[in-house]
């Protein structure tokens, strides 16, 4: 009977898991960049049998370890090289980060703990919206987490401590396999942290430290020993460059303002985001040192991405586990002591939820008056306005169902002082609901103005035996989808000999309008097929050989 109560909870989580995270996973193709990214380098393991070097176009490709697109790997020889295969390693990073979450949270408090931080995290926009992605973050987070509590068990645990050391350091391994060197500096310069608050008193040994770093060499350190045996030594060199430029400089495409993260996560991780402003503050009982760790977890990404130039939104996705965790521990408070609400923190949340509401509000009359919004001239970029030509259709009850979403929300809220527990289950409930139908309503009709004519023509030209590249933009889509084949011509791999040199079969190119006058000015040899959406679409045939 005992053991039926401790489990059943987790069979209750892996069952919702696998509802909310794996239905419709295939529903829309995958998004340039990095979605697509590590799909075509999963499917050019496949193709090569070639396992141990990641590859972009068939060259090595140096900017990520393998171990997310191994993950990959596997499920596309369960389900095929498809969407549904490329993002499931992530619905299962969904379900088994839910029951990590109230293991600790359980461990921490008790089980109603556990329950509101696995609602905080499943109830927020950004964590839940990546578990149904293809990116590699999931799983670099859940790593770095659990080698951090893992650790944190190690040094207030006096129970086979041994093993929780190697576990943390196995798990902290792992994420350097995902991601790279990142992993190790964030909990370094977490233990730092740690150590500067403890002022430098923790219970270990050089025993210990020696047994922790011999496990991460062998974890952490595996893919890159084999790569300097293989004689690879390049692959590193360029890796490491990789990693010191994406801190030092903005990569292209990837700036913004200073305060970047802060917004990304006040907004993205709504509603948590506004409950874990009291939970930040409160002082209370501090189980196996979790608080302290969450909180120097939390500020140590922050602040190291907002100073990192190049600003990705999933860089600071590290901060969903203990923004979270303080939502929690403020609810936790809330609904156990009777607290009210301040009516600063629900005039707050009503407003993030009529943003919300609102958005998928108005998304609809763009289409309806886009021929306005074109002739007004608002819009300078020709490839933005490319995009809005996109014949989309939408039902014409978005609108209705952000306004349920918020009277929803509103009458939750309205609650909140009166029952508590209830009240804010029923808000993270509609919250999720919310998310669910929002990314099957608005992922297929974002993609249709954006990416869908490109991906098109890529799966047409597929079934030609045809070199299909892309001009003035960076793209992995059309090396995906226009399931493009190792070339045994290593000039094939150069634009310049695709529109110069003598190829051998027809060339497919791929640029956005605001180049298009340039493009076809230049290179005279270049056959208009059809421009569609933002995209131009162009031909060089065997004829045209020099």
């Amino acid at each position: 009977m005992y053991r039926h109560r401790i489990l059943y909870p987790y069979g209750l989580i892996i069952f919702f898991g696998i509802i909310l995270f794996i239905p419709f996973l295939g529903g829309v193709h995958l998004f340039d960049w990095d979605e697509i990214n590590f799909a075509e380098s999963a499917r050019e393991m496949i193709i090569t049998n070639n396992y141990l070097d990641v590859q972009i176009n068939y060259q090595r490709f140096w900017e990520k370890p393998p171990l997310f697109i191994w993950m990959q790997v596997l499920s596309m020889k369960l389900f095929g090289i498809n969407e549904f295969a490329a993002r499931f390693p992530n619905a299962l990073c969904g379900v088994i980060s839910l029951m990590v979450i109230f293991f600790v949270g359980r461990r921490f408090r008790d089980d109603r703990f556990g329950w509101l931080w696995v609602l905080a995290y499943t109830g927020s926009v950004l964590p839940f919206f990546y578990f149904k992605s293809g990116i590699i973050d999931p799983w670099f987070n859940l790593f770095i987490f659990t080698a951090i509590v893992s650790f944190s068990l190690y040094l207030y645990d006096d129970s086979y401590r041994l093993k929780k050391l190697g576990l943390s350091a196995l798990l902290l391994g792992l994420a350097i396999l995902t991601k790279g060197p990142v992993a190790l500096l964030i909990f370094i310069l977490s233990f730092a942290l740690y150590l500067i608050y403890k002022k430098f008193k923790i219970n270990t040994g050089i025993r210990d430290i020696l047994f922790f770093t011999a496990i991460l060499i062998l974890s952490g350190g595996m893919w890159f020993i084999l790569q300097i045996l293989t004689g690879n030594y390049q692959v590193l060199q360029d890796f490491i460059n990789y990693q010191v430029r994406l801190f030092s400089t903005e990569d292209a495409g990837h700036g913004g303002f200073f305060l970047y993260h802060f917004v990304m996560l006040f907004v993205g991780v709504f509603p948590s985001s506004v409950f874990a402003i009291s939970g930040f503050i409160q002082k209370e009982k501090d189980n196996f040192g979790l608080r302290l760790w969450m909180f120097i977890l939390f500020w140590t990404v922050l602040i190291l991405f907002t100073v990192v130039r190049t600003k990705i939104v999933h860089y600071s996705s590290l901060c969903y586990f203990p923004l979270t965790f303080f939502a929690a521990v403020f609810l936790y408070k809330l609904t156990s002591e009777n607290h009210r609400l301040i009516s600063a923190y629900r005039i707050i949340l009503l407003c993030l939820a009529a943003l919300y509401g609102a958005l998928l509000a108005v998304l609809p009359l763009i289409e309806r008056y886009k021929v306005i919004i074109l002739d007004s001239g608002w819009i300078k970029d020709p490839f933005a306005m490319g995009n809005l030509q996109a014949e989309v259709e939408w039902t014409g009850y978005e609108p209705a169902f952000g306004l349920i979403f918020f009277l929803v929300f509103w009458y939750f809220l309205r609650q909140v002082n009166k029952h508590l527990l209830k009240p804010i289950v029923g808000l993270f409930i509609s919250s999720i609901l919310f998310i669910f139908f929002s990314i099957l309503i608005i992922t297929p009709r974002i993609e249709a103005y954006s990416q869908l004519a490109a991906i098109e023509f890529y799966k047409t030209a597929s079934e030609e035996d045809a070199y299909i590249t892309t001009m003035g933009f960076k793209s992995y889509a059309h090396l995906y989808y226009g399931k493009v084949k190792p070339s045994e011509n290593p000039d094939s791999k150069q634009l310049e000999w695709l529109l110069n040199g003598p190829v051998d079969k027809p060339a497919y190119f791929v640029f956005k309008i605001n180049r298009k006058e340039r493009y076809l000015r230049e290179y005279p040899q270049l056959e208009l097929l059809y421009e569609k959406n933002g995209f131009v679409f162009t031909k060089r045939t065997e004829s045209d050989k020099l």
